[in-house]
Formats: C-alpha cells, sequence, structure tokens
C-alpha cells in the first residue's frame, strides 16, 4: 500500500514529532497563501507597481537599516559569538531564496574568522537529505525574513531533533523561527518593497558575527575586518549615490532584453543571484545567474543579452575578464562592477566599467548587492514607462 502523505507536509517530515508537524502544517498553509496573492506579470500590473515604488526608498535606507539591525542585536551576538568559539566544528547556514544568497556571501567571512567548515544549504536539501550527520559540535543558522519560511523553519525543527546549536536570523518578531530557535537575531527593516533592507541588515549581523568570533578567537585579520565592517555603512551611503544615476540609464536601455544575465565568484555570487532575484520581482523580463567559471562550460549569453559582471579585485577577476570577452564574442552587452582602481576591465570596454570603494572581499558583498538591488529596481521603473508610453500609442 502507497502511504498517503499531506499535502501540507513534505515526506522529509516523518522525522519530526506531532508538535513541529503541527507547525510544519500551520506555517506551510499560511506560505501558499501569501504565493497565490504575488503580482502576475502584466507589465502595468497595478500589485508589483506598488511594490516597486516602495522598494525605491527602502533600497535607499539601507545603511540606516544596517546601523539599527547592529545595535539592536548587540547582547546576542556575544551570546552566539561565545556559542560558535566553544566546541562548535562545523557550521550550516540554511535559507531559500534571498536569505540563501545572504548566508552564501557570508561564508567567506565566517570560515575566515571561524577556521571552521561553514556551508549554505538550502532548506529543502538540509531538511530532507543532509540533516543526517549532524550533531552537538553542529551550528545550524537560519535566515527567514518572514520568519514562517516553511521549509526553513523545518530545517531548524530537524537541527533541534539532532541536537545541534540552531540561531533564527528573521526580520518578524514573534515568528515561528524565533521562536522555535535557540537564540535570535532580529533584523531590523522594513519590507513594504521588494527585500532589500532585510537581505543587506541580515548579512551584516553575520559579518558582524564573524567578525567577533575572529576577534575572541584571535585570529590574524579580525581587527582589520573590525575597522573596515565598522565603515561600511557610510560606504553603502556613497555607493548608493555614485551608482543610482548610471544603473537608472542602464534600464532605460535593457528595458527590451529578452534575459538579464548577472555574474561573479566567491562571496559575490550572492550579488549576482540577488540581481537576477530583483529583476523576477521588478519585471516580468526573464532573468538568471551564473557564476564566472560556469559561464565559460556553455553558450551561456545570447546576442543582445545583457551581462552584469559583479566583481571587486581579487582572484577572480582574470577568470571575469575573460567572461566579459565572451560576452561580446557571443554579441552580448556588459556592465562591469568592481573596485575602484582596478584596471583589468578597460581593454573591454572603460564606459561600461562602475567602480565602488575598495574593502576586503570577504565583506564586498554588502557592497554589491547594492548596484544588484539597482537593477532590479531601475528596470521595474523604466518597465512601468514603456508600457505606460505603448499603451497611449
Amino acid at each position: 500500500m502507497v502511504a498517503v502523505v499531506s499535502p501540507l507536509l513534505a515526506p522529509g517530515s516523518d522525522v519530526l514529532d506531532e508538535r513541529q508537524r503541527g507547525v510544519v502544517e500551520r506555517v506551510s498553509a499560511a506560505e501558499r497563501a501569501h504565493i497565490l496573492a504575488l503580482p502576475s506579470d502584466d507589465p502595468l500590473d497595478a500589485k508589483r507597481r506598488a511594490r516597486v515604488q516602495a522598494t525605491g526608498p527602502e533600497l535607499f535606507g539601507q545603511p540606516e537599516a544596517v546601523r539599527a539591525t547592529l545595535t539592536r542585536n548587540d547582547v546576542a551576538l556575544e551570546s552566539v559569538a561565545t556559542a560558535l568559539s566553544d566546541g562548535i566544528r562545523r557550521v550550516l547556514l540554511v535559507g531559500a531564496g534571498d536569505s540563501l544568497a545572504v548566508v552564501t556571501a557570508a561564508r567567506y567571512a565566517l570560515e575566515s574568522m571561524l577556521e571552521v567548515p561553514c556551508e549554505p544549504v538550502q532548506s529543502l536539501e538540509f531538511a530532507y537529505y543532509q540533516a543526517g550527520l549532524i550533531d552537538a559540535s553542529t551550528a545550524v543558522i537560519t535566515l527567514s525574513s518572514s520568519g514562517e519560511t516553511t521549509r526553513t523553519v523545518e530545517a531548524l525543527l530537524v537541527a533541534q531533533n539532532r541536537n545541534a546549536y540552531t540561531v533564527a536570523v528573521t526580520n518578524t518578531s514573534g515568528s515561528t523561527l524565533e521562536t522555535e530557535a535557540d537564540v535570535a537575531l532580529l533584523v531590523e527593516a522594513t519590507r513594504v518593497g521588494w527585500p532589500t533592507q532585510s537581505s543587506t541588515a541580515a548579512l551584516a549581523l553575520l559579518l558582524e558575527l564573524a567578525v567577533r568570533v575572529g576577534r575572541r578567537r584571535g585570529v590574524a585579520g579580525a581587527a582589520a575586518l573590525r575597522s573596515a565592517l565598522d565603515a561600511l555603512p557610510d560606504t553603502m551611503r556613497t555607493v548608493l549615490g555614485r551608482l543610482d544615476g548610471p544603473i537608472a540609464a542602464i534600464a532605460a536601455r535593457e528595458v527590451t532584453a529578452p534575459t538579464v544575465l548577472f555574474s561573479g565568484g566567491g562571496p559575490n555570487v550572492a550579488a549576482a543571484v540577488v540581481g537576477a532575484a530583483k529583476v523576477k520581482e521588478c519585471t516580468p523580463l526573464r532573468a538568471t545567474e551564473i557564476q564566472v567559471e560556469e559561464y565559460h562550460h556553455y553558450n551561456s549569453q545570447k546576442a543582445e543579452e545583457p551581462l552584469f559582471l559583479l566583481v571587486p579585485s581579487g582572484p577572480s577577476v582574470p577568470r571575469a575578464v575573460d567572461t566579459g570577452t565572451d560576452a561580446h564574442r557571443w554579441g552580448g552587452r556588459l556592465y562591469v562592477v568592481t573596485t575602484e582602481g582596478e584596471r583589468a576591465f578597460d581593454a573591454l570596454d572603460p564606459e561600461a566599467v562602475l567602480e565602488i570603494p575598495a574593502v576586503p572581499e570577504s565583506l564586498s558583498p554588502l557592497l554589491y548587492l547594492l548596484p544588484a538591488q539597482l537593477v532590479g529596481y531601475h528596470l521595474g521603473l523604466a518597465g512601468f514607462a514603456a508600457a505606460e508610453a505603448a499603451s497611449d500609442d
């Protein structure tokens, strides 16, 4: 006889107890209702337009959200830093969607300061396929802005059943993720528009956690990261002011692009993921991300497609130059965001290079998420303007 499984519960839920299964069923029903309420791909969809318009003030308010988040969590961060410094041999970073991108962005900093493996894992993959080997020496850090993402909640519950130390990072006080975790870090961000602050403020929390663990453990380089991280909110403000106009102009040119591509390497694969996500949220356009090396294993870019390369100075630059070269070879268009003073891309097209201040590469995603977000936001605004113009003809 074939077992019948509730449509709200995936097969992996059979490792949970009755109370935990009830939690999963409750959040799954609520999440499904939210999904059904998302905007359509109508070029003049009013619901999407309202969210795009609300995204702007939130996007430009990110430096303040980062500061407020770090201040709010000062005591909790010390608690988590202490726990991670005492016998933890492995850290799993669990999320879905933008949240998975954020934990991926934090991995380099966390591993360099904790000096143990810190592995980003998609929520379903962890809950159903990768939880078998965790134990009390494992920390599982889960990220969900709503605190009600079904598979992320389920992943945390599975981790608890394995006696792992569980940390929730969430935007929502009183959410299921917060109440179920051993300890929670609460993000100070608004989400009327498409997610921006909830990503960067959460990333800042994880970078701050890395620095605190590094200083506690006496890791070389922790003091330099401390100084650089303290300066980043002001640098974020500089980047937003510097890139807003140029990216708006690029968006006006690319509003009819068949597909928008983003690429990066190391911690800024995450920025590419976020860029593609913002385009899909803010517009009806297709968008995708691809790691700079993987770009070369297929005919990844087609003629007339724009590619945004998000590559600070570092070991990914030579391969990213190859990527930009091939973008032109395939007849695509190229835009590069890189470190101020980086000259490697000048031979490709210096007019298509946008520069932002130098920071340690492990902290750089906090800056490189910003142009990724701006591309989606401005393509959204340009798309509504173009659709209005077409409807008036």
